[in-house]
């Protein structure tokens, strides 16, 4: 579909991926959702190991119908919109850092890549990387990350099912001792594969600075009075 998707772009009218208005693959509406600012978003519980999160948007209504349209539906054409976005939370991630930083995107199966055609986080990454740079800051994207063994599909289960089916699942494929690194994903929810992605990072010697995602999934307790509320 990610192919088909993004030939389809081309030559179909567009309807927007977030609201399904017409008159183009992403109406201002939409595209105001993916503007920040970014707030930290640390899930309930924190996972062990979870880098502080960082995000732009909650995940529901037309951000979360955006981000599937990018995943799932190939409509690769979102890529530099919700990178943007991506670059504002990794903005907030390195606020206070002066090291150069690495960006590491946590990585697709290779059956997804195979079925997609692309890996959307490393596209998100690589968006949110040429976004900085068109704003005078530099950085880079490292596909570094990789899985060592399967992992069962995440939907559906619980937090706890979620950490034993990651834990160990990913390797760094080099050193990176030295590296300033914040780790990217589209989504955190559970923050376990964030967790287990920065594991990986730190076993390869990494200094793991924070996670950068465009959006988050509301916690049950969060209320419009919540430091970490997208209006």
């Amino acid at each position: 579909m990610g192919l088909l998707g993004a030939a389809l772009d081309l030559v179909l009218p567009q309807r927007c991926a977030g609201c399904d208005d017409a008159g183009g693959l992403l109406c201002a509406a939409c595209a105001a959702l993916l503007g920040g600012p970014a707030r930290l978003c640390p899930p309930r519980p924190v996972p062990p190991g979870l880098p502080r999160p960082w995000a732009v948007a909650a995940y529901t209504g037309a951000v979360r119908q955006l981000i599937v349209a990018h995943k799932e539906r190939g409509r690769t054409g979102l890529a530099r919109s919700l990178g943007a976005g991506l670059a504002a939370a990794v903005r907030a991630a390195a606020r206070d850092t002066e090291d150069p930083v690495l960006l590491v995107p946590v990585p697709s199966s290779g059956a997804s890549v195979r079925r997609r055609g692309y890996d959307p986080t490393l596209r998100l990454a690589q968006a949110a990387a040429g976004e900085m740079a068109r704003a005078g800051t530099a950085v880079s994207v490292a596909r570094v990350l990789a899985h060592r063994r399967r992992v069962a599909d995440q939907s559906g289960l619980t937090a706890a099912d979620r950490a034993a089916n990651l834990a160990g699942a990913l390797t760094a494929r080099r050193d990176l001792r030295g590296a300033t690194v914040i780790v990217v994903d589209d989504v955190i929810t559970t923050g376990v594969t964030l967790a287990e992605a920065a594991r990986a990072l730190r076993a390869a010697g990494a200094r793991v600075r924070a996670a950068a995602v465009v959006a988050a999934t509301r916690r049950h307790d969060e209320g419009p009075g919540d430091p970490g509320h997208f209006r």
